[in-house]
């Protein structure tokens, strides 16, 4: 069991796979110890865990308690591959605590990232 605090920037409808599987995933943008180095990760859900993210809006800071899942398959060719998967479990809205000078610098890091970028 793993988690993160990100900030959640897209949830996508719930998909139902077969009629007795369904999934919904979501992303979020997530950065270790410099926002500057953003990293996107989608997390899936699965059965009745779709379901919460109905509560949330896209923007706001979340905790993501999930599960890394994977497995193989070979397709017609019998060639191997290898799929994984965040397979979330729980997501809880995560306490305020920032200050606005802090959230200004933070976005005008991001906004200097995004103006060097070469195209």
């Amino acid at each position: 069991m793993s988690s993160i605090n990100a900030k959640l920037i897209q949830i996508n409808p719930t998909q139902q796979v077969t009629d007795t599987f369904k999934k919904r995933t979501f992303w979020v943008e997530y950065f270790e110890d410099n926002p500057q180095y953003t990293e996107t990760l989608e997390f899936q859900l699965i059965q009745d865990k779709c379901e919460i993210m109905d509560s949330y809006k896209v923007g706001e800071q979340i905790e993501v308690s999930y599960n890394l899942k994977g497995r193989t398959w070979t397709n017609k060719d019998n060639q191997t591959k290898v799929f994984n998967t965040l397979q979330a479990w729980r997501v809880a809205k995560v306490a305020q605590n920032t200050s606005s000078a802090d959230i200004a610098k933070v976005e005008s890091t991001l906004q200097d990232k995004a103006d060097s970028l070469p195209f």
